[in-house]
């Protein structure tokens, strides 16, 4: 990665500026997965050891725009984070203003503030250069470690970035450096995994990871789009109709690269409480729904991975979260435990399928960023990352 981190500038008595990523799942006012904020720990504590001072920002949520939301509030992320550093965390009342840069300027070494939710105003997403600029006032230095955002152009992710000396956390470093090894120079064997509902959301990424891969394995809905357009009667089974088309064409582009289910596990559409049958792909009764790759499936893909020194994994094999159709995302999940390769776990339904596995601390990087890994296995360039000083 030649972008500038937080070791490559001083911080000693300064005051940084940092955009973290806490947007957590939250009830009634308490964090219930502390992941994100856990995973921010090692820059921020890094930043408070070099002897600066620190305020947060993040979004949570989708608020409309128009101002506090006690729902969005971050103020229980705050909380969480002062549990975790073991330290007092001020809460602003807002992220911008003369309050909240009175607030800012009178911090010490060693102190931590919490700026409200930044989508309190719609000028964020918009990435307007006056809520940039207001924000910008609060900090010396700009640290982004919120990579689960930098697919996103907005005034805490990339504006902010134009007013100041900008450079990455540990958090951004790692999902860049992981992510890079799949799309610049990758070891060999390199195996992609692709699952999840719908191709037509991953036409780009399966076309980009198709001209740097050995071998694209398919699993999840989308398999059964390309079973369809292999001329298989997938019955009931979730089919993106318009798409067939589209798979069509990538399976002959593909050549030999593309590996598809050979049997799955079927439920009936019409009885959800019916045994589940497992059946070859191009015997799926009427009726039928696809919601699992099944034994040869596992079998196969096993094959080609056990031999792998790099796997790319984005999107469950099915309907892991329902116990009768998880045996495929698990036999995966705990095949790349084991398999020696590098290992980079796409953010999302990939991430807690292998924590729900109890595999994901076998794995060498667990994405926290879902949409952000996936455009950046696109090969698009995301704006986060672009607006961040290069070394």
């Amino acid at each position: 990665m030649n972008k500038k981190t937080v070791k490559d500038i001083d911080l000693k008595n300064k005051r940084v500026l940092m955009r973290v990523d806490f947007n957590v799942p939250m009830d009634k006012g308490i964090v219930t997965d502390d992941k994100r904020i856990k995973a921010a720990l090692p820059t921020i504590q890094y930043v408070l050891d070099q002897g600066a001072s620190l305020v947060v920002m993040s979004h949570l949520g989708r608020p409309k725009g128009n101002g506090f939301e006690a729902e969005f509030s971050l103020k229980p992320a705050a909380e969480a984070l002062a549990k975790s550093l073991e330290k007092s965390v001020d809460i602003a009342s807002d992220c911008i203003g003369p309050d909240v840069e009175a607030l800012a300027k009178a911090l010490k070494p060693g102190d931590v503030l919490m700026l409200e939710n930044v989508r309190f105003h719609k000028q964020e997403e918009k990435n307007d250069p006056e809520f940039a600029k207001q924000l910008s006032v609060l900090g010396e230095i700009y640290v982004n470690d919120a990579f689960g955002s930098a697919h996103r152009a907005h005034a805490s992710t990339e504006g902010v970035a134009k007013y100041l000396p900008a450079v990455s956390g540990f958090l951004m470093q790692q999902e860049l450096e992981y992510l890079s090894k799949a799309t610049m120079n990758p070891e060999r064997p390199y195996v992609a995994i692709l699952g999840g509902a719908k191709i037509s959301d991953k036409i780009a990424v399966i076309e980009n990871l198709l001209s740097k891969c050995d071998t694209l394995i398919i699993g999840g809905g989308m398999a059964n789009t390309f079973l369809a357009a292999k001329g298989f009667n997938m019955a009931e089974s979730l089919v993106e109709k318009s798409a067939v088309d589209t798979a069509k064409n990538i399976i002959a582009k593909a050549g030999g690269k593309l590996a598809l289910p050979t049997d799955g596990v079927v439920g009936l559409k019409a009885d959800p409480q019916a045994q589940p049958k497992i059946v070859d792909a191009d015997k799926v009764p009427s009726g039928g729904s696809m919601m699992d790759i099944g034994p040869k499936s596992i079998e196969k893909f096993s094959a080609i991975l056990k031999n792998a020194k790099l796997v790319v994994w984005n999107g469950p094999m099915g309907v892991f979260e329902d116990p009768r159709y998880s045996e495929g995302t698990f036999a995966i999940a705990k095949l790349l435990a084991t398999c020696g390769a590098t290992t980079v776990i796409g953010g999302g339904d990939s991430a807690s399928a292998v924590k729900k596995a109890g595999v994901a601390k076998q794995m060498s990087h667990v994405s926290t960023g879902g949409g952000a890994s996936l455009e950046f296995l696109e090969g698009k360039i995301l704006p986060g990352v672009a607006a961040l000083s290069d070394k």
